[in-house]
């Protein structure tokens, strides 16, 4: 869910359309404001800022066999192409939503020139579908017939092509958000078939004494927590939302957080099957996170594209199949300690409790161009409470800014805990 006021289509109101129609005159496609160019600067230093620490980790910090270390950088390759072919198709998509009358205006800014302009809707269509054309496309490298990681890994793409599908809907229909609840659980149903995994976890080692077990299996419960993780992952990405690159942002920096993890874990580990799962993580990871700031690129402030519900629903998901998989989830809660937050301060609304608006967005002055807090139950509206009035630009960095922490925190937390916890 973006800051944005979704336009009416009209497609319903004309039975037979003349193949004119279809495509319009030269002088009303010119008339359209094209969609501005991507936002190079900001994407060079995000991806120097990530891509340093990252690749040292992987070429000289720890000895990774070589095997593993190749398809890790295979799959980079891969990435990185899918990051340019994002970048070419996202213009090529806005034109075609545009015509679709899928387009929205930006609420933040509503009451200046910015405010008018018709922003392309539903663009995370593109980053998922490229996101899985790629996917498929490492098989070929990496898979072999007869690998045990194959099914599983075709599983997670069904479940995150399904969930890309289900978000392009909820866009196009706007499905009622009580729905939403319910359509990363049907998603999630082909990863959870699939699963072939371990059912157990782990006791915390000071309440072994008081459980009387070190292993527990859960059984079919721990297929349902993966379930649940999936609708988690999935809706919180969707209503910590409103701002011009928040979407995006706070996927980009997870996605940091969950690759530096995995070749932390792979470089200190000698299993070879916790190896696997972590570079399993990191095969969807890369391509998620390069295909993230391709739209990072226009989406971020002031934003020329809407990701929609669709880039929320695929980005949850990955996420969640990444964690699921890499047998990470605790982790990956506390990467995801902001959007926990913000569910916690947004449960009295979405229960009912208290009334609760289509869009729980601050108050816009086009006068002054600053953002007040409301009272709705969100993390940007309690930053702005906390912090006082700011432009959308410096509130987003905030709240990005403490998403890298919470990721820090959770390094930390994982160093100090180490040995005595678990």
């Amino acid at each position: 869910m973006a800051a944005r006021k979704r336009a009416s289509t009209n497609s319903s109101s004309s039975t037979q359309t003349k193949p004119s129609d279809r495509e319009p005159p030269k002088t009303q496609e010119a008339a359209e404001a094209p969609i501005s160019a991507p936002k190079s600067g900001v994407i060079l230093k995000l991806t120097a800022l990530f891509s340093v620490p990252y690749f040292y980790l992987v070429l000289y910090h720890y000895k990774i066999e070589q095997e593993l270390r190749n398809s890790i950088l295979i799959n980079a390759a891969l990435s990185l192409a899918a990051f340019f072919v994002t970048v070419k198709m996202i213009p090529v998509a806005s034109r075609y939503v545009l015509r679709r009358n899928l387009f929205g205006y930006d609420i933040n800014k509503k009451g200046t020139p910015q405010g008018t302009i018709k922003v392309p809707e539903s663009l995370g269509i593109v980053v998922g579908i490229v996101f899985l054309v790629f996917s498929i496309l490492f098989q070929y490298f990496n898979f072999t017939a007869d690998s045990n990681w194959l099914v599983e890994y075709n599983a997670a793409l069904a479940s995150i092509c399904f969930m890309v599908l289900l978000g392009f809907v909820d866009d196009v229909l706007d499905v009622p958000w009580r729905v939403k609840l319910i359509l990363p659980s049907i998603a999630a149903l082909p990863l959870l078939m699939a699963y072939a995994g371990h059912t157990t976890i782990l006791i915390p080692k000071p309440l072994v004494p008081y459980v009387g077990l070190e292993v527990w299996d859960l059984g079919w419960m721990y297929k349902l927590y993966m379930g649940l993780l999936a609708v988690f992952c999935t809706n919180s990405i969707n209503i910590h939302a409103g701002l011009n690159g928040l979407e995006v942002g706070q996927t980009v920096v997870i996605a940091s957080a969950i690759l530096i993890h995995n070749i932390m874990q792979i470089g200190a580990s000698a299993d070879f099957e916790y190896k696997m799962a972590h570079a399993f993580s990191i095969y969807l990871a890369q391509p998620l996170l390069a295909t993230s700031l391709a739209l990072f690129s226009y989406n971020w402030y002031p934003s020329s594209a809407f990701v929609g519900d669709t880039y929320t629903y695929f980005a949850g998901m990955t996420m969640a199949v990444v964690g699921i998989l890499g047998h990470f989830s605790e982790t990956l809660l506390i990467f995801f300690l902001p959007q926990v937050l913000n569910f916690l301060l947004s449960l009295p609304q979405l229960a009912g409790i208290i009334p609760c608006p289509r869009h729980r967005l601050p108050r816009f002055d086009p006068e002054t161009g600053l953002l007040t807090g409301t009272n709705d139950g969100t993390l940007v509206n309690l930053f702005l409470r906390q912090f006082g009035r700011m432009t959308e630009k410096k509130l987003c960095v905030y709240l990005l800014v403490f998403q890298a922490l919470a990721c820090c925190f959770c390094f930390l937390l994982r160093y100090f805990l180490a040995g005595w916890y678990k």
